[in-house]
């Protein structure tokens, strides 16, 4: 009984120090705004400033539009460096928030949250400015139509900014609304892609022309493209070499290697946590902009480990399991799923959490420091900033090793001890920030990437992660028949956009590729169904980003940015489904879109090589491996391990209707069928002659 007393009492006191502590930390708040009942990360660093912020809804549009108030809409994500720093120079300052709540109905947007209101309000500064960025700052009209927008301001440009615009507003709202107008117009035409009526026939010359209009744009030392910037780019990347392989171009895949090996090399790679960082803000991949995104890398560990099969590279495979083990450790949900980012910043510094100073290495490392400088760069003329270094290589470990007369497999061990130990060491340090949102689109590029890694290692573990991310998927991103775009404890659910569908069709019809699980292929036909049902774009092959839009434009989005074109991948979705059920209505649609698209992929190619990719699908040989019988799934697996560019491999265990398969199936044996549009070669049940054939055909 006085253990119960004394467990009681112990309590009571932990709770009244609870309470005293949330009523201290709520006092410690001067200013609390709406955002403080949202979930995004974003919004919630916003929750006490100043300013009075709204999120982005029907009722703060109405607000705008009943008291005649522009709007101030402020879209950024959690992760973003320039985000923060105008928060606190400018957001959390009182006198510009009473000038920004007298004069306008202030909006802050967490652009991942949706990316609709981002992909409008971007075109139109991109109109205004010719080009973008964020924090993205745009003023409007009460009915969402741009009067100004810019990207990040110092305090004093944003005070006159937004002293400036109220009084123009308010002096002389015709010349305001005569502008506003015209910019509203610029971003409509953006969105206004109109099939041309001479029909353009597709061919592998408009692949030449492209490649020469794109190629002088290469960075020929490092890889890449030109420019003081540079963002690794997986879409571009496995077109170039998917082009390679089918045309023989070996210049081309000579880029592409030259590409992934500096991308792997530089600074841009966190050498000791493992995973990529978004951008690198010099030519040379060497010092990164540090937050780290979920969708860059699923796509890049689909990369590495797709490329492990057209070079059997080592260092490729490294790379693809050490995003692996950083996904696993940082960014999984404890439920399923995974989150969407980690800061750039702590403790108010970008990149404090993953910098090192020499004597800060040299205090862990002790006598190994001298080795391990040299192979990381850590010299005083390859600082970033005076006694800060981000750890880069300057040659591949075999190549270093040589150098060295060092032993391969144990300068190895030894570079893995040293990640180890520093890796202990700054897991003692504050850790950036992390966005908890899980994303539909990005875990569904998260699922292929799991999947290519499978294909290329055999591993169980990618598609034990691939099938339960998308179980998770299955239980909490969908409300009723439709896709949610994201998912967090209590958040509101917004409608799920274009790439959620397009890419998480891809994403199942890839878990039918690799499990023969025929569950996988319905749900390809249930989401693919809904995309054509519920996001047409009336008198265009070409699909709308949102089934319904509440802003000033349509959005139809065609060009490839850090993520795929949503209706490229939808109609390489179309493709696949045409072949696995002889589906000639909707092969017919592909071409049609590529038809529309091919003029932008051949004047500009780097901006749409998901495009790219379906016209190599469209004049190059496309194959279909049909494996059948009751070891049919191993033996695709083996096939699967092979770079075969253009070629559709499925299996099926059982007696199936599907047209690959139908009436293929005999119990004692299990055959490949090599087809080409329907038209198959004699079975065999050898994978070499398989290969063989494929290559005859």
């Amino acid at each position: 009984m006085e253990l119960k007393i004394r467990v009681l009492l112990a309590g009571l006191v932990l709770l009244t120090f609870c309470c005293k502590d949330a009523k201290t930390k709520e006092q410690a708040h001067k200013y609390t705004n709406a955002l403080i009942e949202e979930t995004s990360p974003y919004l919630l660093q916003h929750a006490h400033n100043p300013v009075n912020w709204q999120p982005w809804s029907p009722e703060a549009l109405e607000e705008a539009k009943a008291e005649n108030k522009l709007l101030l809409v402020s879209i950024g994500y959690s992760s973003c460096h320039w985000c923060h720093v105008m928060e606190e120079e400018t957001f959390e300052d009182e006198e510009i928030a009473a000038l920004m709540n007298e004069n306008f109905v202030n909006i802050k947007v967490d652009r991942e949250e949706r990316p609709d209101v981002d992909q409008v309000y971007m075109t139109a500064l991109q109109l205004i400015k010719g080009s973008g960025g964020w924090p993205l700052n745009v003023i409007t009209l009460p009915d969402g139509k741009p009067l100004y927008g810019g990207t990040y301001h110092t305090n004093t440009q944003w005070k006159k900014v937004i002293t400036e615009i109220s009084n123009l507003y308010r002096e002389d709202p015709a010349r305001a609304r005569e502008y506003a107008n015209r910019v509203a117009a610029g971003v409509q035409e953006v969105n206004l892609i109109i099939p041309d009526d001479n029909q353009l026939e597709l061919n592998q010359k408009q692949l030449t022309e492209s490649l020469a209009n794109w190629s002088p744009m290469w960075d020929k030392e490092w890889g890449g493209n030109q420019g003081r910037q540079k963002f690794a780019l997986p879409s571009s990347l496995n077109f170039l070499l998917d082009y390679a392989i089918l045309d023989g171009q070996q210049e081309v895949k000579d880029h592409v290697q030259k590409t992934l090996k500096n991308i792997m090399l530089g600074g841009i790679n966190d050498h000791i946590g493992g995973g990529f960082f978004r951008y690198s803000t010099d030519p040379y991949w060497k010092v990164p902009h540090f937050e780290k995104m979920l969708y860059d890398n699923a796509q890049l560990m689909g990369l590495y480990a797709r490329a492990y099969r057209e070079f059997n590279s080592a260092d490729y495979k490294a790379v693809a399991y050490q995003i692996f083990d950083f996904l696993e450790r940082e960014m999984k949900n404890p439920e399923g799923g995974y989150y969407a980012a980690i800061d750039a910043d702590s403790e108010g510094e970008e990149g404090k959490f993953y910098i090192w100073t020499a004597d800060e290495l040299r205090d862990v490392l002790g006598s190994d420091f001298d080795l391990f400088a040299e192979y990381y760069s850590i010299q005083p003329d390859r600082a970033w900033e005076e006694e800060k270094y981000v750890l880069h290589k300057l040659e591949a470990d075999y190549d270093f090793a040589a150098k060295h007369s060092l032993n391969i497999q144990d300068f190895g061990d030894q570079v893995q001890s040293w990640k180890e130990d520093l890796l202990a060491a700054r897991q003692q340090r504050i850790r950036p920030g992390l966005d908890d949102k899980i994303i539909t689109s990005w875990n569904a590029l998260l699922i292929q990437g799991l999947l290519e890694a499978y294909k290329s290692f055999g591993d169980e573990r990618f598609l034990n992660a691939a099938e339960e991310t998308f179980q998770f998927l299955m239980e909490k991103s969908i409300d009723g028949d439709y896709l949610v775009h994201s998912y967090k404890t209590n958040s509101r659910k917004i409608d799920g956009f274009l790439d959620d569908y397009t890419y998480l069709t891809a994403a199942v019809l890839s878990l039918y590729e690799v499990t023969a699980k025929t569950k996988y292929l319905d749900w390809a036909g249930k989401l693919n169904k809904i995309v054509i049902d519920q996001f047409g774009d009336t008198g265009s092959p070409l699909f709308r980003y949102k089934r319904k839009s509440d802003l000033i434009s349509k959005i139809v989005k065609i060009n490839d940015g850090v993520m795929p074109s949503p209706n490229a991948v939808f109609f390489g979705n179309q493709l696949k489904l045409g072949h696995i059920l002889y589906d000639t209505t909707a092969l017919r649609s592909v071409e049609k879109a590529v038809e529309v698209v091919i003029p932008a992929f051949v004047e500009d190619g780097s901006n749409y090589t998901e495009w790219g990719s379906l016209l190599l699908n469209k004049t190059f040989s496309y194959y279909e491996i049909a494996v059948v019988g009751s070891d049919a799934a191993t033996i695709a697996r083996e096939l699967q391990t092979k770079s075969l560019p253009n070629t559709l491999i499925v299996a099926s265990v059982s007696p199936s209707e599907l047209p690959l398969f139908k009436d293929r199936y005999f119990e004692d044996e299990t055959y490949i069928f090599v087809c080409q549009n329907n038209s198959c070669k004699l079975p065999t049940t050898s994978v070499e002659d398989a290969l063989g054939q494929l290559n005859r055909f």
